[in-house]
């Protein structure tokens, strides 16, 4: 069960930013696994609950450890996330409903960083044939989170008919609805995965429209 992070989770955080290398991760490895990797995974467990019978639907927890075959010259990450998505092979280009910790706060919510230009080209006609439906999704969704979903956008916007759809037929790619927090006295109490979870349900229509148009 999530019971918080600590000012011990964000000690690691920055930490590990400052020291970046195997004898100091070495040193310090019961500190992320206690306050920063089992916590994560037990946040995760909570905020997975209400997708566990959607159908193709998994959890994904981070590890600290880079990928050694990126090549990357520091080998931690600084961060830790979580990822509820379909099981696909490159996550970047599909939705997801994600938590990333880091040593300036947390950052949940709904993301597609990198969809295919088919993807896109899909959505559009989607959005172009049921114009209603889809205009509905946007407004309630940005109206139960508070806060707008935005993108990327193509420098030379795609032509519609529909000025209405004008501002999302110029979506690229980045497409998301994410809410920071600083770290404070509600990061450091299991108030936080009730949070994210609600924030994640009001996300999951929007997050299953785009499943769809994937799917299609």
């Amino acid at each position: 069960m999530f019971q918080g992070y600590s000012p011990e989770t964000v000690d690691f955080l920055w930490g590990i930013r400052m020291n970046n290398n195997r004898e100091w991760f070495l040193s310090h490895k019961k500190q992320y696994v206690d306050t920063l990797y089992e916590p994560t995974k037990a946040l995760g467990a909570h905020v997975f609950q209400p997708f566990v019978d959607k159908s193709g639907t998994l959890l994904k927890v981070s590890r600290i450890y880079r990928d050694a075959r990126m090549h990357h010259p520091l080998p931690y990450k600084e961060s830790l996330w979580i990822c509820i998505r379909q099981d696909v092979q490159w996550w970047a280009e599909h939705p997801c409903l994600f938590f990333e910790i880091n040593p300036e706060g947390v950052d949940y919510g709904f993301f597609i960083w990198q969809p295919k230009p088919a993807v896109l080209e899909r959505f559009r006609q989607t959005i172009s044939a049921h114009p209603q439906q889809f205009l509905k999704l946007i407004a309630s969704t940005e109206k139960a989170v508070g806060m707008p979903i935005s993108a990327s956008l193509y420098k030379r916007p795609k032509p519609t008919d529909n000025p209405k759809l004008a501002p999302y037929f110029a979506w690229r790619g980045q497409i998301g609805c994410i809410r920071h927090e600083d770290f404070g006295p509600d990061t450091f109490g299991p108030a936080l995965a009730d949070r994210v979870r609600d924030f994640f349900e009001k996300l999951t229509p929007l997050y299953d429209y785009f499943v769809r148009i994937h799917q299609d």
